[in-house]
């Protein structure tokens, strides 16, 4: 028995051991114990929180994903910004060891903090200003120049999350998302018009190839009644005439090459159909001289 109060005697010791002072309290094992686990059923907590009110109250208030989203991410940093000031109260240490903690912040900042930093707080700028929210189909160049496309399906404190039509999943900086040029296919809603060039060969009669381009836009399930399809005679040049079919869709404004090729596939059967023809390079050759050495040189030959 003696044995064992005294095992418990020297692990209580060892746990109240001050390892170091922040102002006037001591920082000991127990207490970095406390402050670990604290901080891990906070942040766990304020995820779960987050997830209920996101799915659960926010989805009764017919609000889109994007609103719940901002929302419930806002109050998970609400609270755990309140909870770890309470931990911290209720560990009895001076809070006046936060200004110790900023100005060692400031400094991990200067010495190369900067990006998450910054990344955070365009994290920040993306909730409360909302540019662009989940479910958003977004069009963004990277500092390379490679040209992205997706739909948003997470916006988190470092970067934001798209997924491509391949089902790959692109992970972006959100300091790169404030930067620069970005297309919101969707930020009014989501409706997109889409402009398809059709050319045809400059002998056939504009008012036919216009009825028949709209013909094609009425079949097709994927093209809205609401704004109406129109066309437009964009050019006339080089043996052709060039229309624009222009379509207005919420269907496919994942898969904008997939509308493209059912309207072109009905395009070419409709122009079957009405002997419509397509037009196809023409080149004209002009002999100014030489022609008459060319034809001696040819009666030579038939001589020989």
């Amino acid at each position: 028995m003696e044995k064992i109060k005294s095992i418990i005697e020297f692990i209580k010791n060892i746990l109240e051991y001050p390892i170091f002072k922040v102002g006037d309290s001591a920082v000991t094992p127990a207490l970095l114990f406390f402050l670990i686990i604290s901080i891990t059923v906070l942040i766990f907590i304020a995820g779960r929180i987050k997830i209920l009110l996101q799915n659960r109250i926010l989805s009764k208030k017919n609000l889109d994903i994007g609103v719940r989203q901002a929302v419930s991410t806002i109050i998970k940093y609400i609270i755990i910004v309140v909870g770890l000031i309470m931990i911290i109260q209720a560990t009895g240490i001076d809070l006046s060891f936060l200004a110790i903690l900023i100005g060692a912040f400031g400094i991990g900042i200067g010495f190369g903090l900067q990006s998450i930093t910054n990344n955070f707080v365009s994290g920040i700028v993306i909730l409360f200003e909302r540019p662009i929210k989940v479910g958003d189909r977004i069009e963004v160049t990277n500092p390379s120049g490679e040209t992205l496309n997706g739909d948003v399906i997470d916006i988190s404190s470092r970067a934001t999350k798209i997924l491509t039509n391949d089902n790959i999943a692109i992970i972006i900086p959100n300091s790169d998302l404030i930067t620069s040029t970005v297309i919101n296919w969707s930020y009014n809603d989501r409706r997109v018009r889409f402009n398809y060039r059709v050319p045809v060969h400059y002998k056939e009669n504009p008012e036919v190839v216009k009825k028949v381009l709209l013909e094609v836009a009425a079949e097709n399930e994927g093209v809205l009644k609401n704004p109406p399809p129109d066309i437009l005679l964009e050019n006339f040049d080089k043996g052709e005439l060039v229309f624009i079919l222009r379509v207005w869709t919420t269907k496919y404004i994942q898969k904008p090459g997939v509308l493209r090729s059912q309207l072109y596939y009905a395009v070419f059967k409709k122009f079957r159909q009405n002997n419509i023809e397509i037009p196809y390079p023409q080149r004209d050759l002009h002999l100014k001289s030489g022609f008459e050495n060319l034809m001696k040189y040819d009666d030579a030959k038939k001589k020989q």
